[in-house]
């Protein structure tokens, strides 16, 4: 009996195969992996910038490219999307009410400003470019909020593209990473101080590390400011999603031909993934936590964002940019120019 059951087992043993994400998650923890060693080779380089472009070189390697496209496409998608949502809920750890009135009144409204400004003159802009699908609605909420994290919960409410999203994220990314060179060139003939300097760079720069890489630059006060200013930003991510969900519910409500299916894709008013960034918001306000369970969550978000970032630079398709490919360039460039130019006026007015 023994020897006629073993074939059996082991047919099934040879049969078996991983569930499908598990490859494409096991490719984005490989890049994770790769993108840290980047990170550490090249400290100026933060580790989700490497993220992104790692993922979008496994996509047009051409030994990669198969793995990309093929078995591993459902779990480079799950980490863009999944995990991305887990990352933001980890993000409000970072976020203490507390800290966010510290700044003082005149700061948050300047923010409030330099956000309402960004985020509404790159959306016209992009709609007058003609950019296609969700490009305009993500790259301006990449622009004024924060980043990639911010076009992964805005593109969760709208339904977007995952190539308009990967898009997006690489324009995003490139410039938050020139950013890291280029401002600190800037602060001494702008004539700002080391604060100054900070809130400046909080105010403008798209991601929390390209914020951290940025600001270092001008000592621990800058450093200080700069985290602060962008944290305000960050806190602005739920209402953004709110609003925008509501308005994508009401335009299901308002397409008649779409009939009962849009009715029952309607978004809900608060994703879930949302309330779980107010509730760590809410949970780090109160100082329970201990400095190293808040150092182990900005590890694990760090961890989760590169993963989600891995899976979303995979999904650029460089080839299928170059017919769009100008403008998007254009509008980053503009938007980097309005936010850095509002921003500076912003800190020059209230210090």
């Amino acid at each position: 009996m023994t020897l006629t059951a073993a074939p059996g087992r082991a047919r099934q043993a040879a049969g078996w195969r991983p569930p499908a994400p598990a490859y494409g998650l096991g490719l984005a923890a490989a890049g994770v992996g790769a993108a840290w060693g980047v990170h550490r080779l090249l400290p100026a380089v933060p580790l989700l910038t490497a993220a992104v472009v790692l993922g979008i070189v496994a996509a047009h390697l051409p030994g990669a490219r198969g793995l990309v496209r093929g078995v591993c496409r459902a779990g480079l998608s799950l980490a863009g999307k999944r995990l991305m949502r887990l990352g933001i809920v980890l993000l409000g750890l970072k976020l203490s009410l507390n800290d966010v009135l510290g700044l003082g009144w005149a700061t948050v409204a300047m923010v409030l400003g330099v956000v309402a400004a960004t985020f509404c003159g790159t959306w016209w802009l992009g709609r007058r470019m003609g950019l296609s699908g969700d490009q305009p609605l993500l790259v301006a909420t990449g622009y004024s909020i924060c980043g990639a994290s911010a076009i992964g919960a805005v593109s969760e409410v709208s339904d977007s593209d995952e190539r308009d999203v990967a898009t997006s994220v690489a324009l995003v990314t490139l410039c938050g990473t020139l950013a890291i060179a280029v401002l600190p060139l800037l602060q001494h003939p702008l004539g700002l101080g080391d604060e100054a300097f900070g809130r400046w760079v909080g105010a403008s720069v798209h991601d929390v590390g390209q914020v951290v890489a940025t600001a270092q630059t001008a000592g621990p006060s800058a450093l200080g400011d700069a985290v602060l200013v962008k944290l305000v930003r960050v806190a602005l991510l739920a209402p953004l999603v709110a609003v925008l969900a509501t308005a994508v519910r009401a335009r299901g409500r308002a397409n008649k031909a779409a009939g009962e299916e849009a009715e029952r894709r309607r978004p809900p008013l608060v994703p879930l993934f949302v309330l779980g960034f107010l509730a760590m918001t809410a949970l780090r306000s109160t100082d329970v936590l201990s400095t190293a369970v808040l150092d182990s969550a900005a590890t694990a978000q760090e961890l989760l964002l590169a993963a989600a970032l891995f899976g979303l630079g995979s999904a650029v398709h460089l080839p299928s940019l170059t017919r769009t490919g100008a403008r998007v360039a254009a509008l980053g460039l503009c938007a980097w120019v309005v936010i850095a130019g509002a921003s500076y006026g912003g800190v020059l007015l209230t210090t």
